[in-house]
């Protein structure tokens, strides 16, 4: 009934919702480092979750360069449930974006979503996602906002001069543009091609998108404490790379706007 396998159709009916009020396809994927105490719960979610969620799936997990037991976890995992569950390596790390990168780059269906894998979402509630997918107007992304971010003082605080940043300079208007909780129509993301493999991979994603034209809706989502596990996103050089992307776009954008379109990797490979 959920076992995935194969490569995905892109036509219509592979993103259409079933009757039974499941997506046809979903690939959901998580990017992972150093994330051995959250791994393996983390599948077992997915694993529980997914099948109310869609007819079909797969479940990816990216391991950027972990140097703890991740890797050996996930591929343990991988022998467990091999028609659902596959990892990619990243032999060193090489940032959140490169992460996405890969996760994206490893989807194989029409569907495509992904939460971080330090289980502060819940995988179920990529449902509430696919259900505003299936609103009448049938957006090109839904993105979740969370209804309350359960993160300490200092990433609340840059998170929401992050927000304002993006609003002003590249008029991107949503309410969480960083929340790792996200859902995106394959063929949206054919012609996206993005540079930054930092923090601020997602935010270039949706600037693009914008830009090309596609459709963007919003759905609250809850967030959780992490319970395992050290954040990265804080540190003073994942913020600087994150502010150097974000400048790098806004001034290539000024200059080219075509040529700004072009640069970068192509998200589908």
């Amino acid at each position: 009934m959920s076992a995935s396998g194969g490569s995905s159709s892109t036509d219509a009916a592979s993103t259409a919702v079933s009757t039974a009020g499941r997506v046809a396809e979903l690939s959901f994927f998580f990017p992972a480092h150093n994330e051995e105490a959250n791994l393996e719960a983390m599948v077992e979610e997915a694993l529980g979750a997914l099948p109310a969620l869609a007819q079909r799936f797969e479940i990816i997990a990216v391991d950027d360069g972990s140097r703890d037991r991740t890797p050996a976890i996930a591929d343990e995992l991988a022998k467990r449930h091999p028609d659902l569950f596959r990892v990619v390596h990243h032999p060193t790390n090489l940032g959140y974006g490169a992460a996405l990168r890969s996760g994206f780059r490893a989807a194989r269906f029409g569907l495509v979503a992904f939460t971080d894998g330090d289980r502060q979402f819940k995988v179920a509630d990529v449902g509430r996602l696919t259900e505003r997918l299936a609103a009448p107007d049938s957006p090109d992304v839904v993105l979740g906002y969370r209804l309350k971010r359960a993160d300490p003082l200092i990433r609340r605080w840059y998170a929401r001069v992050y927000r304002l940043s993006n609003r002003i300079f590249f008029g991107v208007r949503v309410r969480d543009i960083d929340c790792a909780c996200k859902l995106f129509r394959r063929e949206a993301l054919t012609p996206i091609r993005v540079s930054s493999g930092g923090a601020f991979f997602t935010a270039e994603l949706l600037i693009k998108l914008r830009f090309e034209g596609r459709s963007l809706a919003e759905v609250g989502v809850p967030h959780y404490p992490r319970t395992a596990g050290s954040p990265t996103g804080a540190k003073p050089r994942v913020v600087f790379r994150a502010v150097r992307d974000f400048w790098s776009l806004r001034l290539r954008l000024w200059l080219s706007r075509g040529a700004a379109m072009r640069r970068g990797e192509p998200i589908l490979g």
